[in-house]
């Protein structure tokens, strides 16, 4: 939890996050992704002066477990100092007890970020799904709650200003954006309506932005000018019998030969980041086996 001091920010955990992205569609499948396709209303998660604290945080915790669907778990909600946000301890369950902050003692209109991110932790153990690292794991869930329909609360958690600063969670404002909209590309949702932090809105357009690249890369047919042009040389490159080994962008395509005449590319699929794999013979339409998103390709 960054409380007043400098918050991170950029895309420095990106690689990560879309591993974490295809972790999800493997371990829940296409069909479970589905299930969430509604985020949490804030109706359901508003906290006010005027609640009592505990009964308070007990009725989010309670929302976030029925989100999650995780009917036979019950979150024991606690208050402490601490140089975390929050803490959950990971048991057998049914009972789990989620420890937070004092600082949201008064801050109680965060309260369900920082429950967003510790029932995660609760649903991702049940499902044994974990990232070898603390850092890694950590990026995970964040991702992991983003992305299932809670994060939203996580990034409007995110305030920043000349004299003071507050962030929850792992992941950088514009990554929290960025799983936002790669969510709501999917689910046609437009999470900008819940803001009520005016950082939240700059971090999700830079996020919105950046995941929207990942739909214009090659050999995408929706890929600009630039990079059609750096495909086909690469691709001639690929084809040339004398050339040192196979092109390839980076993490984006790659080319392999199969046989004499034989090429296939392989590139990230825009919406899971599993990668896929097509034979080079101009347009193609390729499905994403892990979340069936169909792809119109120029190989």
């Amino acid at each position: 939890m960054a409380n007043g001091g400098p918050v991170e920010h950029g895309f420095p955990h990106l690689e990560t996050v879309q591993e974490a992205v295809t972790a999800l569609y493997r371990r829940l499948s296409y069909d479970t992704v589905r299930t969430f396709s509604a985020s949490v209303a804030p109706v359901d998660v508003a906290f006010c002066d005027t609640d009592d604290l505990y009964l308070g945080a007990q009725r989010v915790a309670r929302e976030l477990v029925r989100h999650y669907r995780l009917p036979d778990a019950r979150m024991i909600v606690s208050f402490r100092e601490m140089t975390h946000a929050a803490n959950v301890e990971l048991t057998a369950g049914p009972e789990y007890f989620i420890e937070l902050n004092d600082r949201f003692r008064t801050h109680r209109r965060d309260i369900g970020a920082a429950l967003a991110h510790e029932v995660m932790h609760v649903y991702l153990h049940r499902l044994d799904l974990s990232f070898p690292g603390t850092r890694a794991n950590e990026i995970l869930t964040d991702t992991a709650a983003t992305y299932l329909g809670a994060g939203w609360l996580l990034l409007d958690a995110y305030r920043e200003d000349g004299a003071s600063s507050q962030k929850l969670g792992y992941l950088t404002p514009e990554e929290f954006g960025y799983v936002l909209a790669k969510r709501a590309l999917v689910f046609g949702e437009d999470p900008s309506v819940w803001f009520t932090s005016p950082q939240a809105y700059t971090a999700y357009g830079r996020g919105l932005e950046r995941a929207r690249r990942d739909e214009r890369q090659p050999p995408l047919t929706a890929a600009g000018w630039a990079g059609r042009r750096r495909y086909a040389r690469d691709r001639r490159h690929a084809q040339d019998p004398h050339a040192a080994g196979p092109a390839a962008d980076g993490d984006a395509y790659a080319f392999t030969a199969q046989a004499p005449g034989q090429l296939r590319v392989s590139f990230p699929c825009p919406t899971c980041h599993q990668r896929i794999r097509v034979p080079v013979r101009g347009r193609v339409r390729a499905r994403c086996g892990l979340c069936r998103t169909v792809l119109e390709c120029d190989t």
